[in-house]
């Protein structure tokens, strides 16, 4: 039984479909499908139920996903046992965003790789909330404050942020001097979040209002230095509008709680030891 065909057939089964499945794997459909067939034939059951409206596993192919899955995961472990020191081989699959992982992760990535080439290196750049279990990802890297879920996080490194907003919105608008007069204020956000700000030891929670929202913190500093609204955003987002003055800090006197960066994956005993090296030169990159 080829293995490339097993690993496929549980990335189609996790990703709901073959085109998915292609798109997770960076091959055409018909390799996948070739796969498929190839294991259903080997096996002598199907697998996977075809209709015009994509594919769905069979009785059979739910029970043996589960079989697959560990096989596949028991076979990674071995191979790391064996490889040298230091080796690494097989396919990392990390969710990055995009904002941050254009300038500052995408170098480590590509270090990354140089290191060890027997490493297939595969990125996904974007700012939306990725599902790493659903949608199939060893690990991501997330920027901010970290919401209550089961994966389990490790901080590589901190970042900090501030309030902004265009001189043009604060001639017309003032600028907040509390985070109470922020309320009476447009701002531009990713979607209904709350703002934290600090006084002293003390913990401002705030609920914001605006009309521009993005799931983009590119998109949303464009959007402020257009007047739209006051943002929220970390430093390396606005270091270049801040220089340049199409943006200028507000309300300095409570400033945002210090965020991380880190990096997270589905919940296991153990991580991988690819994440595990990943892990580590991002920390030696951010440190």
């Amino acid at each position: 039984m080829d293995l490339e065909d097993l690993q496929t057939f549980v990335d189609v089964a996790d990703a709901g479909g073959v085109s998915s499945a292609a798109r997770r794997l960076g091959v055409s459909k018909s390799i996948v499908s070739r796969r498929l067939f190839r294991l259903e034939a080997e096996l002598g059951i199907q697998l996977l139920a075809r209709t015009t409206r994509g594919a769905a596993l069979t009785e059979a192919g739910v029970t043996f996903r589960e079989y697959a899955a560990r096989a596949c995961a028991e076979i990674d472990v071995a191979r790391e046992t064996m490889l040298p020191a230091g080796d690494l081989r097989g396919r990392l699959r990390i969710a990055v965003p995009l904002s941050f992982g254009i300038t500052h992760l995408a170098p480590v990535l590509a270090e990354l790789a140089r290191r060890h080439p027997l490493l297939h290196v595969h990125a996904c750049y974007s700012d939306r909330f990725v599902d790493l279990v659903g949608e199939g990802f060893d690990c991501g890297v997330r920027v901010g404050y970290l919401p209550d879920s089961n994966l389990i996080a490790r901080r590589i490194g901190s970042i900090r942020g501030k309030l902004v907003a265009s001189p043009d919105y604060i001639k017309a608008h003032g600028a907040p001097e509390t985070p109470d007069e922020l309320l009476t204020h447009q701002t531009v956000m990713q979607g209904t979040e709350t703002w934290q700000f600090m006084d002293g030891d003390k913990t401002i929670t705030v609920h914001p209002q605006g009309r521009f929202k993005a799931d983009s913190g590119t998109a949303l500093a464009a959007a402020a230095a257009a007047g739209l609204g006051i943002a929220s955003l970390p430093d390396f987002v606005t270091e270049s509008y801040l220089a340049s003055g199409t943006l200028v800090p507000v309300m300095t006197r409570y400033p945002l709680p210090e965020a991380g960066i880190f990096v997270v994956r589905p919940p296991g005993q153990h991580p991988a030891r690819k994440i595990r090296v990943l892990t580590e030169l991002l920390i030696e990159h951010f440190g």
